[in-house]
């Protein structure tokens, strides 16, 4: 009898080992719904970079849905929505808007994010550190540090700077306050210029001429999908504009020490696979940041001539010129 016992005990485990083993879904059977909340170079790489790091791990590239919000905040509510309600495994948002609109429609369904600058400080988890639910990420915080230095070193006569966002983004308000420590840090003073919608750019640019003699941008998504308006009104001031990531570097701006959001999309991915085959879980999994070996120097060779401002080599020394 005991061994009859034992046996029955014996293939009992072994089927609830089995049972463990395949609780992860088949990879060609996961959907992973995407949210992007708007459309520009930086959360555009940041949604390659995790895809690809999907496909390459053998997910299907026809079962990552994505959908664009296009900057506003009642189509992240509707798509978040959507995607919950579309049987979804995983949700992967990409910026803080598109965030918040999908962790308000669900607790069960696990979500990565990215592009998010502090996911604690904009109420996405409980801590930074150990997220305690249903989301984890990648953080796109930049070396604003850094990047006003750069300015410094570029600019070193420059006595106020100009630090110009979208004060309904919690990610460059973030970053905003951070610059103006650093600013006064330095020894220059600073000029805080917001925006909340893009017709207000191109006047909150010109209250910027003759007040500044310089402007920094951080990671912005209104402005990083309308730097040329800021740039037409700034090359005509002949004001250097030292942005957050190299999109907008590439499209106006004079230099950037920042983040490749193509190897942040990719950190975000790998935390997906993670929880997608069951090894890990959102609430025990911390924010993950890009390293500061990471972060990359650009100058924009063309806006150098333009503004006829000589970069110092010892920055050239270290830079890509784009």
């Amino acid at each position: 009898m005991k061994k009859f016992v034992c046996g029955l005990m014996a293939v009992g485990l072994a089927l609830t080992g089995c049972g463990s083993q395949s609780s992860a879904k088949d990879k060609a059977d996961v959907k992973v719904g995407v949210i992007q909340y708007m459309q520009h170079d930086a959360l555009d790489a940041s949604y390659k970079g995790f895809k690809d790091t999907l496909v390459k791990a053998g997910y299907k590239a026809s079962n990552i849905t994505l959908k664009n919000a296009s900057g506003e905040n009642s189509n992240c509510e509707t798509i978040a929505e959507s995607l919950v309600n579309d049987g979804n495994d995983l949700i992967y948002a990409i910026a803080t808007p598109a965030a918040q609109a999908v962790v308000k429609k669900t607790k069960d369904i696990p979500v990565v994010v990215s592009a998010v600058t502090d996911p604690a400080g904009s109420k996405l988890v409980k801590s930074n550190k150990k997220p305690g639910g249903n989301v984890t990420g990648a953080s796109d915080l930049t070396p604003v540090k850094e990047q006003i230095k750069l300015l410094k070193q570029i600019m070193p006569n420059a006595k106020t700077v100009a630090v110009m966002y979208a004060g309904n983004e919690s990610n460059s308000e973030i970053q905003g306050k951070m610059a103006v420590k650093e600013i006064k840090a330095q020894g220059m003073t600073p000029l805080v210029k917001t925006v909340s919608e893009s017709n207000e750019i191109q006047s909150v640019t010109d209250s910027i001429v003759g007040n500044a003699d310089a402007l920094y941008i951080p990671t912005d998504n209104l402005l990083a999908s309308n730097i040329p308006a800021v740039v037409k009104v700034t090359d005509q001031a002949k004001i250097p504009v030292i942005v957050g990531e190299e999109g907008m570097c590439a499209k106006g701006g004079l230099a950037t020490y920042g983040i490749d959001y193509y190897n942040l999309g990719s950190i975000a991915g790998k935390q997906a696979i993670k929880i997608l085959t069951g090894k890990s879980k959102p609430a025990t999994m911390p924010i993950e940041y890009l390293k500061a070996s990471d972060c990359k120097l650009k100058v924009n060779k063309a806006q150098m001539e333009k503004l006829g401002i000589k970069v110092p080599q010892e920055v050239l020394d270290k830079a890509e010129l784009i």
